[in-house]
């Protein structure tokens, strides 16, 4: 793959934004994304066919769209995403990277990893009869996804209600206010502000209905009213048409580099893989690896895999970095330029409680749990409790536990030292989640850090 002939390219000048399309099982991520690639025209006919047939030979004609996303013969026989699918589709005004997340409760694991690097999250529901309803009850997915995207510093969240034209809902406007209504007062508790980072939108992923080109008013005459007079504050007909416009806030190509490790692996020397969160990376740069403080200079930079002279934020990236073996570079590691983020066991943290194990229902000092940040996982423990804020806002500065719905302001320690930043800093190094028992029981934002040893 990587011949030294290669051409070297500038970066496209176009804007890179990562979708990733979230929800419960079977609410339509596959089968919206594989649409979308298609009327983009980055599958072509012949494929399409080919997929056609093999849906058709397994008695699931409404699946072909899907299998653009769910390579694997075990997610198509089934229908279910395991892993996340990767994809690029291109308009005129950007490019972006489609992230085909994992619905099943079984694999939340991998749909943090396709979150992680997300700029944009999708959120799909499924409009019909009882599918909405299961996947909002307690154990459904959509709950625990769109809290984590939020975590995950997603900056804008589009709601598409699916499935518009399935015969229960008929594009009854009825249902879509409903499906709206249950949604608006949940997405603010996870953290959403509804008017300026969430955008609702009817469609039809299996038939295309709103995707590129706007529904048929003769199946629905009520959607270009809605528009029109900005209801739900969306004012663009199209999925397709809204990312367009879509700006994303923060982005500072001149701070210090900052590309958390996704992953790497050993191709005639070292790679490692990541999104840029801030600062531009360039062949030739020295870099400073957090936690472990060693320094490398950087060989080649590929973006989208191809060979690029600059990568800046948001971009997707291959380095290759020089003298740097496969163990001394791990994900959840930080690739970092002077000066580089911190390395540290315990942090001062406030924590939004969402949820608790079935083992034990009240949160104190001495709780253990699985701290993801960025793409780092590590255990870690509580140490202490320094204040709590209960539902109606009283504070307890001598609370010793907390319960489900608090804001608590603790100390917490991990295991290993993991590379952070305090959230006022470097809000995608600052947040965190607190897994346990397969749930998530926290988001938090990191306060403060323990001060520098010199």
């Amino acid at each position: 793959v990587m011949e030294a002939e290669e051409e070297v390219r500038e970066g496209d000048p176009r804007e890179h934004f990562n979708l990733v399309f979230i929800g419960h099982v079977d609410a339509g991520k596959s089968t919206l994304s594989g649409n979308i690639l298609y009327l983009t025209e980055n599958v072509d006919k012949r494929t399409i066919e080919r997929y056609e047939r093999e849906a058709k030979e397994r008695n699931r004609e409404s699946w072909f769209l899907a299998y653009i996303m769910d390579t694997n013969d075990e997610e198509r026989a089934k229908g279910k995403t395991v892993e996340v699918g990767r994809a690029q589709f291109n308009t005129d005004e950007k490019r972006y990277t489609i992230m085909d997340a994992p619905g099943h409760k079984n694999y939340v694991p991998n749909m943090i990893m396709g979150a992680s690097q997300a700029d944009i999250a999708v959120l799909v529901i499924s409009a019909r009869k009882g599918e909405f309803e299961t996947g909002f009850d307690r154990g459904g997915q959509t709950r625990e996804h769109a809290l984590l995207a939020k975590t995950l510093g997603v900056s804008h969240l589009v709601v598409v209600i699916n499935k518009m034209d399935d015969p229960s809902v008929n594009w009854d406007k009825g249902r879509y206010d409903e499906c709206v209504t249950k949604l608006r007062p949940f997405l603010k508790s996870c953290g959403f502000v509804i008017k300026k980072e969430v955008k609702f939108l009817p469609i039809s992923g299996l038939a295309g209905s709103n995707v590129i080109t706007e529904v048929d008013s003769s199946v629905c005459p009520w959607w270009s009213k809605c528009v029109k007079n900005g209801d739900n504050n969306t004012s663009d007909t199209t999925l397709v048409g809204l990312l367009n416009r879509l700006e994303i806030k923060g982005r500072d190509a001149n701070a210090p580099l900052r590309i958390p490790v996704l992953d790497r692996y050993n191709e005639r020397g070292t790679i490692a893989m990541g999104k840029v969160e801030s600062g531009t990376i360039r062949p030739g740069m020295k870099v400073t690896i957090m936690p472990t403080r060693n320094q490398y200079k950087i060989d080649a930079v590929w973006a989208n895999e191809e060979l690029v002279t600059t990568a800046g934020p948001g971009e997707n990236v291959l380095i290759k970095i020089n003298g740097c073996g496969v163990e001394d570079v791990l994900k959840g590691f930080v690739i970092c330029t002077n000066p580089p983020c911190r390395a540290v066991s315990k942090i001062i943290c406030q924590v939004g409680l969402m949820d608790m194990p079935d083992n034990c229902k009240i949160f104190t000092a001495g709780f253990q749990a699985m701290f993801h940040a960025h793409t780092c996982e590590e255990e870690c423990t509580v140490v202490k409790i320094f204040e709590t804020t209960n539902r109606k806002g009283q504070v307890n500065k001598t609370a010793r536990f907390a319960n489900i719905g608090m804001k608590v302001v603790c100390m917490i320690e991990v295991a290993r030292s993991v590379p952070v930043e305090t959230f006022d800093d470097k809000p995608f190094l600052g947040r965190f989640t607190l897994r346990t028992e397969g749930k998530t029981i926290a988001v938090g934002k990191i306060i403060k850090l323990p001060p520098k040893k010199e």
